[in-house]
């Protein structure tokens, strides 16, 4: 199976501001380019870390009488309330991934570092792209022709040798129903799991029956 890869999915004009950006520039450059986030560079485009507009958030929270009703803020907040320039008001270091990187570890790493993008580098650190939580979601629209295609092919056909006409493949909105006879019991789990590593899929219901139970469960 080929699974999507972070370069096929990344955004390659990626918006940055050097270390010294003032809040003025900074907020600037993201209204300018609507984007709701950038990365510091440093002159070589080494990412050094990623401003978005809630690290930019506690500056004007802390303006106003009103503000003095609200709980204390945490001591990050207060520093980036502090800040004036990128490298005091970014959130660092980068959590960056490479283009060769699947979809599914982009999104481990994202989940594991609670970040909304990731930047993306090369070998040699430099920064070729950007890639958002939207981004990875657009795997969720691959065509339900094509995913039926890949279960058949390369799970069915190719990966566990099963011939395709014994199992029929529906996939309905991502959404896929496994129905047939396979020789094995064991092979139902085998085939539920690497149908739901198949990028686009949603879900999966198996309507499967066995000519020979090799589990060992005897029901």
């Amino acid at each position: 199976m080929r699974h999507r890869e972070v370069g096929e999915l990344m955004t390659r004009e990626v918006v940055t501001v050097p270390r010294h950006a003032t809040f003025k520039d900074i907020v600037r450059t993201l209204g300018e380019h609507r984007v709701s986030a950038v990365a510091v560079t440093d002159a070589a485009r080494h990412p050094l870390g990623v401003i978005s507009e809630g690290d930019l958030l506690p500056k004007p929270a802390d303006q106003g009488d009103w503000f003095r009703s609200l709980p204390r803020p945490e001591p990050w907040e207060s520093d980036k309330a502090a800040g004036t320039k990128a490298e005091e008001l970014m959130s660092a270091p980068a959590v960056c991934t490479r283009p060769e990187w699947t979809v599914a570890e982009a999104a481990r790493l994202m989940e594991s570092q609670h970040v909304k993008r990731l930047l993306v580098v090369d070998d040699s650190d430099v920064l070729v792209g950007i890639v958002t939580r939207g981004d990875l979601l657009r795997i969720f629209l691959r065509e339900d022709d094509a995913i039926r295609h890949e279960i058949t092919g390369d799970i069915l056909d190719r990966t566990l040798h099963t011939d395709p006409s014994a199992v029929s493949v529906e996939v309905v909105d991502g959404h896929v129903t496994l129905r047939g006879v396979v020789r094995f019991r064991s092979l139902i789990a085998v085939m539920d799991r690497l149908c739901r590593t198949v990028d686009g899929v949603v879900g999966v219901t198996e309507q499967l029956a066995w000519d020979t139970d090799d589990t060992g469960t005897g029901h």
